[in-house]
């Protein structure tokens, strides 16, 4: 019976005003999955609080999961994992929100407060 294969995720964690962080995440994966595949992993049986984003499922909004992965933009959900470890890490030139989700939207789109009284 083969070995699984395992992936070591450094993910950089915290917000903003935060010091940079780093945690170490290991993941069991079979030939063909994605870097997405193994965050939502992660989400859903190691730490329900890391903050990413995707969208696959509604497709008019593609584009969510764009990230620094081992020092290059790429989105995750077509990134494969590879054994060893892989650098996880929010877009460096846009506001940071929380762990690997940044405000990706132009200034004009964004909502602002109504103001108006």
């Amino acid at each position: 019976m083969n070995e699984p294969k395992v992936a070591q995720l450094k993910i950089r964690r915290g917000g903003p005003n935060d010091a940079i962080q780093h945690e170490e995440f290991q993941f069991p994966f079979e030939d063909g999955q994605s870097v997405l595949d193994a965050l939502r992993w992660i989400r859903g049986n190691r730490d329900s609080t890391l903050a990413v984003r995707y969208s696959c499922i509604s497709a008019n909004a593609c584009k969510e999961c764009v990230m620094r992965i081992d020092g290059r933009t790429a989105y995750a959900c077509t990134t494969p994992l590879q054994t060893g470890a892989m650098l996880i890490e929010p877009l460096p030139n846009k506001r940071l929100i929380r762990d690997l989700v940044t405000d990706t939207l132009p200034p004009d789109e964004r909502l602002t407060p109504n103001t108006a009284k």
